[in-house]
């Protein structure tokens, strides 16, 4: 299996096509014809990739050419979501511009879970054992003062105060991705962008990296910005200024990844991808007429 970008958005397009038949005589809600294409879309994806990762292993394929088909496939397939769920349920610009973000994160993730240089998906830390942890090892070093035992035993009924305010099942310690490279655990996380509504976002952000600093100078936490930071708010630079999470933005987050993974991706992305030519008229005449075309960038 070799496919060109076109030929892997006409296989995709013939199977949305199947797929929207069945639907346009349904009297399901637009929300609910929409929910069905993106999910049998990706269910096919998901298909192809399976068959894609077999031909690889078999034909002993580098992870730098199974990579360039997978997210030629996976662009193609993005494509086709597009238009078919502006087909059922047309976009308007707060829709159009969060699904273009959201859509980035899993892909740009790809050259992470099929990397040209050496690195391994990694498991999130458990908060619960992380607490005990803490707690073990700040008990162990009160122990080890050479002071009264009564004062040993305030110093811990002070330090354990705050913890009973923390609500450690609304803390997760998961971000988008956690990779291990020569030693060092890198916890990520990717943005879209930072807009008005993001302070509750930006709280947890501060409050799990800072966490993550605790564990020691093994643990990184990194953040993947879509947008240029000029076009971020307040929010943004609050993260940036913290002790915390190293930021990336734009061209420098491409660049980035690059150095962990060994892929180009803005290469990539510079010769593969061309959302205003690739779309279907229909979408694209839609998109012009709404004002959303300048939402197609990556």
């Amino acid at each position: 299996m070799f496919y060109t970008k076109e030929q892997w958005m006409k296989d995709f397009r013939n199977r949305a096509e199947t797929i929207a038949g069945l639907l346009w005589v349904s009297q399901k809600s637009k929300y609910t014809k929409a929910s069905v294409i993106n999910r049998q879309i990706k269910t096919y994806r998901d298909e192809k990739l399976a068959l894609l990762k077999r031909q690889a292993n078999s034909e002993k394929w580098g992870n730098d050419r199974l990579l360039n088909e997978i997210l030629s496939m996976t662009y193609a397939s993005y494509i086709i979501m597009l238009e078919y769920r502006n087909k059922v349920w047309p976009y308007e610009y707060m829709a159009f511009a969060r699904r273009i973000g959201e859509l980035w994160e899993p892909f740009c993730r790809l050259t992470f879970e099929y990397p040209v240089k050496k690195l391994h998906i990694i498991k999130p830390p458990d908060f619960e054992q992380v607490h005990r942890n803490i707690r073990k090892s700040a008990a162990g070093y009160i122990d080890s003062l050479k002071i009264a035992e009564d004062i040993k035993i305030e110093l811990k009924r002070r330090y354990e105060i705050p913890w009973t305010m923390v609500d450690s099942g609304g803390i997760k310690l998961a971000l988008d991705l956690h990779f291990e490279q020569d030693g060092t655990h890198y916890n990520c996380d990717f943005k879209s962008g930072f807009s008005s509504n993001e302070k509750g976002n930006t709280n947890r952000l501060l409050l799990v990296a800072s966490i993550y600093h605790s564990l020691g100078e093994n643990e990184k936490t990194l953040l993947f910005v879509r947008q240029k930071e000029s076009e971020n708010n307040h929010y943004l630079q609050t993260l940036k200024n913290s002790p915390y999470w190293d930021v990336y933005c734009a061209d420098e987050c491409y660049a980035a990844m690059k150095a962990f993974t060994g892929f180009d991706i803005r290469k990539w992305l510079d010769h593969n991808v061309d959302w205003k030519q690739d779309i279907s008229g229909e979408l694209r005449e839609h998109l012009q007429e709404n004002d959303l075309l300048k939402y197609l960038t990556w």
